[in-house]
């Protein structure tokens, strides 16, 4: 008689992760849960953190005209401190939505909710995080210090911003865009006008793509009193779309006319082509808006990594014109 096989682990996989991923594939079973928790397992996150401190690096290297060593480690530093910090405001709003998240179809298999994570595990798990992108930090300069000190304050009210506001995508775009002020000022050692307008460029990218994200869950945000852009425009989405769209064209065009100008024209014209990349990359996801079907959202919402990379690209080449 044949005995019964193992019995299958039951299948924790988040709904918006990556299927196929490294967490669900390859890491050890005991860090999956906090892995999931960082959101690992769905790197997008990381990306749109981690794109405006490299748009503030490279702006701020055309701005002086010179590369350092120290740069790399700037770059280097955050993508590390992107990844960590990510995972640890991540951790932190999983924290403080537990019960909301419970509620929601898409969102309910998260760690804490699905109880494979304990809230003090969480919060241990949240302070490693944490401790080592502080360690990062204070590698840099004085002023990029206490810049990222200061970010943790729109981090930490983020969570709660959309139970007393319509737009919480505001909140979480001064958090995930601050690392243009913070690698700008790496840099230079300074805080300047073209990291603060490029800052604002990032917050309006971000009202973009977060109100198409945040349609995935109108249905049931409106269920449990969730306020965010996405129930606020309803069907006028694509017109404020439209407006944020531009407002991030013009604004980044404006970053980049104040950080290079007197340096040489045709970096200048290179440069300004970053912005109109990214416009145009946001006028093709506007093409293919439908609030209604959420795997679209989801795709669209992902593709704005290429968008990201897009003035990077066009920032990094201005560097060697």
């Amino acid at each position: 008689m044949s005995q019964p096989g193992p019995t299958p682990e039951p299948d924790t996989t988040v709904a918006d992760a990556v299927r196929g991923n490294w967490v669900d594939r390859a890491a050890p079973p005991a860090t999956r849960p906090y892995l999931r928790l960082s959101r690992a397992d769905r790197p997008i996150g990381t990306w749109l953190l981690l794109l405006p401190c490299w748009w503030g690096l490279t702006l701020a290297m055309l701005h002086d005209g010179q590369a350092r060593w120290m740069d790399l480690w700037i770059f280097a530093g955050c993508g590390v401190g992107a990844f960590l910090m990510r995972g640890a405001g991540c951790t932190w709003n999983d924290i403080t939505d537990r019960h909301i998240d419970g509620s929601v179809a898409r969102t309910a298999l998260r760690p804490i909710p699905s109880g494979q994570v304990s809230v003090k595990g969480a919060l241990v798990w949240l302070a490693v995080q944490a401790l080592i992108g502080l360690c990062i930090l204070l590698t840099f300069p004085p002023m990029a210090i206490v810049l990222g000190i200061l970010s943790l304050i729109p981090v930490a009210i983020y969570p709660f911003a959309k139970r007393f506001t319509w737009w919480p995508q505001v909140f979480l775009g001064l958090a995930f865009n601050w690392g243009a002020l913070l690698a700008w000022t790496a840099h230079t050692g300074r805080l300047e006008w073209p990291a603060v307008i490029l800052y604002l460029a990032g917050i309006a990218w971000t009202l973009f793509y977060d109100t198409i994200y945040a349609h995935q869950d109108a249905e049931d945000d409106a269920l449990i009193g969730v306020k965010s852009t996405a129930r606020l425009f309803g069907e006028h989405s694509p017109i404020w779309l439209r407006r944020f769209l531009v407002a991030t064209v013009i604004l980044m065009m404006a970053a980049v006319i104040l950080a290079a100008r007197g340096g040489d024209p045709m970096a200048v014209l290179v440069a300004l082509l970053g912005p109109w990349a990214l416009g145009l990359h946001l006028l093709w996801q506007l093409t293919r808006l439908d609030t209604d079907d959420t795997k679209g959202l989801l795709m669209l919402f992902r593709s704005n990594r290429d968008a990201g990379l897009l003035p990077l690209l066009f920032f990094a080449v201005a560097l060697f014109v």
